[in-house]
């Protein structure tokens, strides 16, 4: 039987370049794809150090967030053709209950799991995937940049206008501006008119970020972001706050706010535990939403998006033999935008 090579995760921090047989060829409503790229984020940080808050078996292919060639179909397939480009959405949802009918897919009731998290995900040569579950990439729009969308891009599209509803001409405060989720929040909120503000941790981050158009750079080890934000919209505060970092911004993020402002927040970097004041919350009408993943909606929003001209930051691309390195690289958080492993 052919052999393919798959990234696998032996055990807690040991990933190793294997060989594996070929996949079967794809059953009835499956597609076969040829793996062209891999985006690095942190959940792969936290599945590789063993935190994937459910039960999995080693060895598990790596790999979440990827773009890829559909290579052949099985049986029933009608939306997509061998050659076709795709971007795979990640989750393997039940497409049945009523969150996915309603194109609510991230709260799916009957999760089988995340690729390359819960079981085995997209870094390898080749692998079948439900038809259903693909997005067309747009002619537009290059293999890089379209591995960037799965996980990073759609977060960022779910965040700024399904939950916070981010409106052209608002005031936006985007935390880390050198992540990858934090670039792209930058480029996108800025190509619909917004005034962003964005915290950084050096002077070489601060540097690029306003390149990308950001209007104003806090590095946050010089100053605390919260009073140069109040001094910078008069005490007014923002319209949005795009959160990811957790413990150490919460609570200045919400002395950020205007009233009635609104708090997106997808992750906790620096933490998982933050306080809250009822008092503030209440008097202050804040309005905070939790965003996990995002619907197949907001990747296709994503890749017009970025067809149209907002594309990602890439920082590095590696080779699959060196996806350790680009892991190690997201860890020490020296990186400014997308990390790529290619096939």
């Amino acid at each position: 039987m052919a052999m393919i090579r798959a990234l696998r995760l032996l055990a807690d921090r040991q990933v190793a370049l294997t060989e594996r047989d070929d996949p079967p060829d794809p059953g009835p409503n499956e597609v076969q794809l040829r793996v062209r790229a891999v985006g690095l984020n942190h959940i792969d940080v936290w599945g590789f150090r063993g935190m994937a808050f459910a039960k999995r078996i080693y060895p598990l292919t790596v790999g979440a967030e990827t773009s890829c060639e559909v290579a052949g179909i099985g049986n029933g397939v009608t939306n997509v053709k061998p050659g076709d480009r795709v971007v795979p959405y990640s989750a393997l949802t039940c497409g049945t209950c009523p969150a996915c009918m309603n194109g609510r897919d991230n709260l799916c009731e009957n999760v089988a799991g995340l690729r390359g998290f819960h079981v085995d995900g997209f870094a390898q040569d080749l692998t079948n995937h439900p038809a259903r579950l693909l997005v067309k990439i747009p002619d537009a729009v290059s293999m890089q940049d379209a591995a960037c969308v799965a996980v990073a891009y759609g977060t960022v599209e779910h965040m700024l206008f399904d939950n916070a509803q981010l409106q052209p001409g608002e005031w936006v405060l985007v935390h880390a501006g050198g992540s990858g989720i934090g670039s792209i929040a930058i480029r996108i909120a800025k190509s619909i008119g917004c005034t962003v503000i964005t915290t950084v941790g050096s002077a070489d981050k601060a540097g690029k970020a306003s390149a990308l158009g950001a209007d104003h750079v806090i590095n946050y080890r010089e100053d605390r972001f919260e009073g140069v934000v109040r001094k910078l919209t008069r005490k007014k505060g923002v319209d949005v706050v795009f959160e990811h970092t957790g413990a150490d911004t919460w609570a200045g993020s919400l002395l950020s706010m205007k009233r009635g402002g609104r708090l997106v927040t997808c992750g906790a970097t620096s933490g998982p535990i933050g306080s809250l004041n009822l008092m503030q919350l209440f008097q202050q009408q804040y309005r905070i939403t939790g965003s996990f993943g995002a619907p197949m909606s907001a990747l296709a929003r994503g890749l017009d998006r970025i067809a149209s001209g907002v594309r990602p930051v890439i920082d590095t691309v590696y080779g699959l033999a060196d996806f350790r390195a680009g892991v190690d690289r997201l860890e020490t958080r020296d990186v400014f935008g997308k990390i790529l492993v290619e096939l």
